[in-house]
């Protein structure tokens, strides 16, 4: 089962969306809307807790007239996105379990509808179909299959390991609040960033983090452009030399991972960067989050 908002769009069509859909002006966005007062990455739908919540990327959110950066989903719910640009909930759907997938060098993962799975450099999951990945997976209810070459399926079985590109990995039935964002470190404890180009200071629980290098730069890069951007542009400002796109990706995938295990390793939420499933990234940043840009 996955969690699942229904949502009527500005045209009346229904569109189903579960954690990480975008909606936005963008073509690859889960609900795109063609509008030009949308942002291209105007909302993302987030699970938080046993809740679906929709947040603000480069857009606010209108609910009766006021401006949220974060709106708790329930049935009926109309949210403007910009004037006269309005959508609703029509359905949730919220099961008690939702399946995810981890193994080698994979963190558990949820699976949206359909997801694909790429090894190289390091494995991460990223939602859609991806003909270049190693394996894509897809399933409705408790059903799920794996493809593994152009028309090679299997069906798997949850907890059954199974190995793709030298990995094991397998399914894994998560409870629904242990599967969301505030499952991860540091919990809903409000952050506050102080950002200096080569170093990010990262004030938490009374104690600062200090961030520095690459991840730094990454950070502060995102902070710039303000909303969620292109792995490739970021890249290309963080490595400015040139390097050809395999080894940008490589040398962008390291410095992600570096630091969201730094972030583990001080009990900082790894979510705070994160990737939209499209290409892009994002901070995530929550509602009492902050930030103090001295770039």
């Amino acid at each position: 089962m996955r969690a699942l908002v229904t949502i009527c769009g500005p045209n009346q069509k229904l569109w189903d969306l579960s954690h990480g859909d975008l909606i936005g002006r963008l073509r690859s966005a889960a609900l795109p809307i063609d509008d030009p007062r949308v942002s291209e990455a105007h909302a993302m739908v987030s699970l938080r807790g046993e809740s679906l919540r929709l947040l603000a990327l480069r857009g606010r959110l209108l609910v009766n007239n006021e401006s949220r950066l974060e709106v708790f989903l329930t049935e009926g719910l109309k949210i403007d996105l910009a004037p006269k640009v309005t959508i609703e909930v029509r359905r949730l759907l919220l099961p008690q379990t939702v399946m995810a997938l981890e193994g080698d060098g994979l963190p558990r993962q949820l699976l949206q509808g359909v997801s694909s799975l790429v090894t190289v450099p390091n494995p991460r999951l990223v939602p859609g179909y991806l003909a270049q990945a190693n394996a894509v997976f897809w399933g409705e209810d408790d059903i799920w299959k794996i493809e593994i070459a152009p028309g090679v399926t299997e069906s798997l079985t949850p907890n059954q390991p199974f190995q793709i590109a030298g990995r094991m990995f397998r399914l894994v039935s998560v409870p629904l609040h242990q599967a969301s964002s505030d499952a991860t470190m540091g919990g809903l404890v409000p952050l506050r960033l102080v950002v200096l180009y080569d170093t990010v200071e990262i004030h938490h629980s009374g104690r600062v983090v200090l961030i520095s290098g690459n991840s730094a730069r990454l950070i502060s890069e995102l902070v710039d452009f303000g909303g969620p951007v292109s792995w490739e542009i970021l890249a290309a400002e963080i490595w400015k030399e040139e390097v050809d796109r395999e080894q940008l990706r490589s040398r962008f995938d390291m410095t992600v991972l570096r630091l969201r295990k730094r972030l583990r390793d001080c009990g900082i939420r790894d979510d705070l960067v994160t990737s939209t499933g499209t290409g892009h990234i994002h901070l995530m940043l929550r509602e009492d989050d902050s930030i103090e840009d001295r770039n």
